[in-house]
């Protein structure tokens, strides 16, 4: 059964696992392999515990993958590459809508078109591209999908 929950210190190495190995998978399919941080480096630069929702998907005791993201904005979102596609990923969008029902915005790597997939069908469109320095490696350049989330309010 999974569960979503509130980021625990205690899942630190479990969520530098599943984003080191993630991550990974998203550069190689943006063209940016050298580009990789471990979250060890990336969660101090880009302050991952600054943000105000920080959760992780269990599954029988398990970390399986986690996500954080302000009221607007959903910004991370990470699932261990041996578990996708069993709604680990839809489960915990759908607990960030839950909490923070004005989230509506995300920014893709393009290339990473299964991420792209998987935010259309719940509910954001890409707007556009922009072109600027990676955060938290701002020697690397990157170009990202704007996706948008139509809100009912």
């Amino acid at each position: 059964m999974l569960t979503i929950r509130t980021y625990e210190k205690k899942d630190w190495d479990a969520i530098a696992r599943i984003h080191d190995d993630a991550r990974k998978i998203e550069l190689d399919l943006a063209g940016l392999q050298d580009a990789f941080l471990p979250l060890a480096v990336a969660a101090e630069r880009e302050d991952l515990f600054g943000y105000p929702g920080l959760f992780v998907a269990e599954s029988d005791g398990v970390v399986v993958g986690f996500a954080a993201c302000t009221g607007e904005e959903l910004a991370w979102l990470y699932v261990d590459p041996g578990q996708r596609r069993r709604g680990i990923g839809r489960s915990l969008i759908k607990h960030a809508f839950h909490t923070f029902p004005g989230l509506h915005s995300i920014e893709v790597l393009k290339g990473n078109t299964p991420a792209v997939s998987l935010y259309e069908s719940m509910g954001f469109a890409v707007i556009g591209t922009e072109t600027g320095s990676m955060p938290g490696n701002e020697d690397f350049t990157v170009e990202v999908c704007c996706m948008e989330r139509r809100l009912n309010l």
